[in-house]
C-alpha cells in the first residue's frame, strides 16, 4: 500500500512538471501557428503514457538502480573483499587494490550507454542524415566506449582523492586538439554525443556508483569527491567520438591508396 502511493504521488508531481511543456507546446500550436492539432485523442494518450513512463521509471530508481549502485560500490570496497576474509579495516590502500572497482565501473558505463534511449534516437539520425556513412552501432560504440574510460578513470579519482579540475582541464584540451585534426563533419555530432550519455540510464548508476565509492572509502566526501563523474561521462564520448572519425579516415585512406598503389602495379 506504501508503495501505491507513493508511486501515485511521484505521478502527480510529475503531472505538475509536464503539464507546462505541454501547455507551451499545445497553446503555440493553437495561438501562435493557429494550426488545429491533429488527432488530439493519439496526443493526450502520448501524454499520458509519458506520465506513467516517468513515474514508473522514477519509481525504479528509488527501488533498484540507486541501492544497487550504492551497494555495488561497498561490496568491491570492502576490506574482505579486497584483501580476503578475516581482514579488518583499510587504513592505508593502494590505488591498485581497487582493480575490481575500475573494471566495474567500466563495464557499467559502456553497458548503460549502449542502452541510452536518447543516443540510440541521436544514432539512428546521424545515420539517416549522413547516408549511411554513420552507422548506427559504430557511435554507439564508440560513445560507449568513451563512457567506459571517463567513469572508470573517474572512480580512479575518487579512489586516489586527486584534484577533479586537472582532470576536467587534460580532457578538454585533448578535445581542442583534436577539434582541429577531426573530420569537420563529426565535430558537431562528437560534442553532442557527450550530452546524449547524460540521460535517463546512464546517470543514475553512475551518480549512485560515485557517492557509494565516496561514502566508503576512506578519507573521502561524498559532497567533494562523491560527485563529477558525469562530467567524465560527458567529456570522454567527444574523445572516442572524434577519434572513431580519425581512425576511420585514416583508414579509408589507406584502402584507397592500397587500392591505386595495386591499380599501378597492374598497369
Amino acid at each position: 500500500m506504501d508503495e501505491i502511493l507513493h508511486f501515485g504521488g511521484t505521478a502527480l508531481s510529475l503531472m505538475r512538471d509536464v503539464l507546462p511543456i505541454a501547455a507551451i507546446l499545445i497553446g503555440f500550436q493553437v495561438l501562435i501557428l493557429r494550426r488545429p492539432i491533429l488527432n488530439p485523442a493519439r496526443v493526450f494518450m502520448g501524454l499520458i503514457f509519458v506520465l506513467l513512463g516517468l513515474a514508473l521509471f522514477l519509481e525504479g530508481l528509488e527501488l533498484a538502480l540507486f541501492p544497487l549502485g550504492r551497494l555495488m560500490a561497498q561490496q568491491l570496497t570492502l576490506p574482505s573483499f579486497i584483501l580476503g576474509e578475516g581482514a579488518g579495516s583499510i587504513d592505508a590502500f593502494v590505488w591498485s587494490d581497487y582493480l575490481w572497482v575500475y573494471v566495474f565501473a567500466a563495464a557499467i558505463g559502456f553497458a548503460t550507454t549502449v542502452a541510452e534511449p536518447a543516443l540510440i534516437a541521436v544514432s539512428i539520425k546521424a545515420n539517416q542524415v549522413s547516408g549511411g556513412t554513420i552507422t548506427v552501432n559504430g557511435l554507439r560504440f564508440a560513445v560507449a566506449v568513451g563512457v567506459a574510460v571517463g567513469v572508470a578513470l573517474g572512480t580512479f579519482r575518487i579512489v586516489t582523492g586527486t584534484p577533479l579540475h586537472w582532470y576536467i582541464i587534460t580532457g578538454y584540451v585533448v578535445v581542442i586538439i583534436q577539434t582541429a585534426m577531426a573530420p569537420r563533419s563529426i565535430i558537431p555530432l562528437a560534442y553532442d554525443s557527450g550530452g546524449v550519455t547524460t540521460s535517463t540510464v546512464t546517470v543514475p548508476l553512475v551518480a549512485a556508483l560515485g557517492l557509494g565509492l565516496a561514502e566508503t572509502i576512506p578519507g573521502r566526501s561524498p559532497l567533494l569527491d562523491g560527485f563529477g563523474l558525469i562530467a567524465f561521462a560527458s567529456l570522454f564520448p567527444m574523445i572516442s567520438v572524434m577519434a572513431y572519425a580519425q581512425i576511420s579516415e585514416w583508414l579509408a585512406k589507406s584502402s584507397r591508396k592500397k587500392s591505386s598503389t595495386s591499380e599501378n602495379s597492374v598497369k
